[in-house]
């Protein structure tokens, strides 16, 4: 177990803060990269050293519930990544990692209700609560009674309509905006060097040609003026392989990426596609145009995770995905992306920006690349984002916040996605890319360039700046406790409940009992209550006395 953490300046700052607050509630808005996993985990390692108590992370997805299991490993916190509220909580984990859509279910949060009290709980991307109702009606529900609510984000937001639970609110006439307890910005990151790395954004205009609903042939580049339904059908046909535009845009965003990876071998790129068909077609587009690996990424895939992880070891060229990329998923080896996605929401552009800003120890230049449609919206949202990075560009006189509240607009889920029975009277004609623009920042402004602009990158002080050193306190653990040098308590309790689960499935094959009956049986040979709420050192007593069953069983078969 770690007893101390190389803190940045600005998660030491935040950590301090954090430790001073008597308030059960804090947020912390911090850009994307920045680690705000680290801090977390720092602030949990206090608060658990404080007094024991359970910890309890909530995710927005299934695969940065792993995330967070292994960065709480390294910090020397166990949680277990696939509890059950049909079990207890094992002895040997500190506590456990769930999701959000899990915890919007009455069984699950009222589950969760009993264990958090007096918990510590950190919520990561807490905007993620305001997504349905169930999901914040849950999160109030299960988290109510906890010692200490740590909130995370990396994008700012505001309530349009239900407040998010355990967030402060501020009225300013456009809403009720969050108020953070600690902001740390996109150019507080930039100016800090060696945090986050900066973006530039390659803009594609176009002539896209499509046949509406109605019948109605149109023609239309992105500075047209259209109304929104217009505006849908334009992005549509532009992000369609069924004419050349796309295919341009990946072509020259590939180029770019065989130029990165010369200075740096193991760039990847990321296309974020609009669904699950038009992911695999990019897919197989870069596969047969460029020659090269093409990893496909969908949420209905339950190898998911595990192949977002063996992309971020490898040296592959290009992911493909949907949604499964868009928050939290650290791939630091990211360097060019293709926004090919319908959604223009700002929430949704800057999560897709996320993906690409996280910094890699020991490369002098790590310019970062998103090809976009020259689409009004996103356009919109780019310059915004490249505002941030102008203000690093001059000597800071004064703390930059990272966005005016003023710039946010209300978010509206997927607000140009056309209803299936419009999209199947939708079809494309043509289209084809024309211009480029690329946003560069000068000491005069914001400037356009027909090529990557010449603009110098903020040097980084010993990648990352000065870290500071963070002295954690032992934590008490209940017993059972086993710490594993190189896995997490909950990858080995995965493994083992696997295990245990195919005995028993050779077990009903060999004696004919029940899968219950084999079951209860095993539990009791092994002196446990449920599979679920075991210690790794109870699973393998049970695999134990299952090996001893399966040799009485069937004597003349090996057992495993």
């Amino acid at each position: 177990m770690s007893d101390r953490v190389q803190l940045r300046p600005w998660q030491r700052e935040a950590f301090d803060k954090f430790t001073a607050s008597e308030q059960p509630d804090f947020l912390a808005v911090a850009t994307p990269g920045a680690g705000k996993t680290t801090f977390a985990l720092a602030c949990a390692r206090w608060a658990l050293s404080q007094e024991p108590r359970r910890l309890i992370i909530v995710a927005p997805t299934t695969h940065l519930k792993v995330q967070w299991t292994q960065a709480a490993h390294r910090m020397g916190l166990e949680v277990d990544p696939n509890w059950s509220p049909a079990d207890g909580l094992a002895p040997d984990v500190h506590g456990l990692v769930t999701t959000y859509q899990q915890v919007s279910t009455a069984d699950t949060a009222k589950k969760l209700r009993g264990l958090a009290r007096d918990a510590f709980v950190v919520l990561d991307e807490v905007h993620h609560a305001g997504d349905e109702r169930a999901w914040g009606d849950g999160v109030r529900t299960a988290f109510e009674l906890a010692n200490r609510r740590l909130c995370l984000s990396g994008t700012p937001f505001r309530s349009d309509t239900a407040s998010i639970p355990f967030v402060n609110y501020a009225e300013t006439g456009q809403g009720g905006e969050a108020q953070p307890d600690f902001t740390y910005g996109y150019a507080d990151a930039l100016r800090d060097g060696g945090v986050v790395r900066p973006v530039y954004f390659p803009r594609f205009d176009g002539l896209m040609e499509w046949s509406a609903p109605d019948g109605t042939v149109l023609t239309a580049n992105f500075h047209d003026e259209l109304d929104r339904t217009g505006a849908s059908h334009r992005l549509r046909a532009a992000l369609s392989l069924q004419g050349d535009w796309l295919a341009a845009v990946i072509t020259q965003a590939h180029e770019r990426l065989l130029h990165v990876r010369q200075t740096h071998p193991d760039a990847g790129g990321l296309a974020i596609c609009m669904d699950q068909e038009h992911a695999r077609d990019i897919a197989r587009f870069i596969r047969h145009r460029f020659h090269v690996e093409a990893e496909v990424v969908i949420s209905d895939d339950p190898d998911a995770s595990a192949k977002i992880a063996r992309f971020a070891a490898s040296d592959r060229h290009w992911l493909v995905a949907v949604r499964m990329v868009s928050e939290g998923v650290d791939i630091p080896r990211l360097r060019v992306g293709v926004y090919a996605s319908t959604v223009v929401t700002e929430l949704f552009f800057r999560q897709a920006v996320g993906r690409f800003v996280r910094w890699t120890k020991g490369l002098a230049s790590q310019k970062a690349y998103l090809y976009l449609p020259d689409d009004p919206r996103l356009r919109t949202h780019a310059f915004q984002i490249a505002e941030a990075r102008r203000h690093v560009l001059r000597p800071p006189t004064e703390r930059d916040d990272e966005f005016s509240p003023e710039d946010l607009e209300r978010e509206a889920k997927q607000e140009l996605d056309l209803m299936p029975e419009q999209l199947s009277l939708f079809s494309v004609l043509s289209s084809y890319a024309t211009a480029m623009s690329v946003h560069a920042i000068t000491e005069d402004g914001l400037t356009l360039f027909d090529d990557e602009p010449d603009v110098p990158e903020p040097t980084p002080d010993a990648d990352g700046t000065d870290a500071l050193s963070v002295d954690l306190p032992d934590i008490p653990t209940q017993s059972g406790f086993v710490l594993w040098s190189n896995r997490s308590v909950g990858e080995r309790k995965e493994e083992l409940r696997q295990k245990n689960m195919d005995v028993a499935k050779r077990l009903v094959d060999l004696t004919g009992y029940s899968h219950g009956r084999v079951q209860a049986e095993l539990n009791r040979l092994a002196g446990i209550a449920s599979v679920g709420a075991a210690t790794n050192g109870e699973l393998e007593r049970r695999l134990r006395k299952a090996d001893e069953w399966l040799r009485q069983a069937a004597p003349s078969r090996p057992v495993r």
